[in-house]
């Protein structure tokens, strides 16, 4: 049986192959799927693939902006917290948390008006990771000075 991590209830990840060494999530065992936030998803064809070009801006009250690139992998109706539906885009990618390393689906969402950027949802964490609602960054507090050096040149 694989050692699961505990986590608090916000955590600060990586998703290194998106070009985003650290971004505070919010741990959402009530949401099935993780989300990031997006404003602009612009859709192109590589090699018959369908991709997403998106912008995230993974430190809350900054001004870094994080281009990315991505497969689509599915486009999915997903309820918010209010009960509202919409259509979303959904892109694989690699999750680090603590010294932990694993694939997850994220789905794309404008997210500007809350809080964090990014929400970890159950089929994330799923059989890996063990919450205590209780507790904030079990895996390791970050400054926000430190959050912000790793985007500089």
């Amino acid at each position: 049986m694989k050692q699961k991590i505990k986590v608090g209830w916000q955590e600060w990840v990586s998703l290194e192959n998106l070009g985003i060494p650290r971004i505070k999530v919010k741990v959402d065992t009530g949401a099935t799927t993780s989300s990031i936030g997006t404003k602009t998803i612009k859709e192109f064809e590589q090699n018959g693939e369908t991709w997403v070009k998106f912008n995230v801006k993974p430190i809350q009250g900054s001004k870094i902006k994080v281009s990315c690139e991505a497969k689509v992998v599915d486009k999915r109706t997903v309820s918010d917290s209010g009960g509202h539906k919409s259509l979303r885009y959904v892109v694989r990618t690699h999750l680090t948390i603590g010294n932990k390393s694993w694939p997850i689906e994220i789905t794309l969402a404008d997210r500007t008006k809350m809080k964090y950027q990014m929400l970890l949802g159950r089929q994330a964490m799923k059989g890996r990771i063990l919450v205590d609602p209780g507790k904030s960054f079990l895996q390791g507090k970050v400054k926000k000075s430190e959050a912000l050096a790793v985007y500089s040149d």
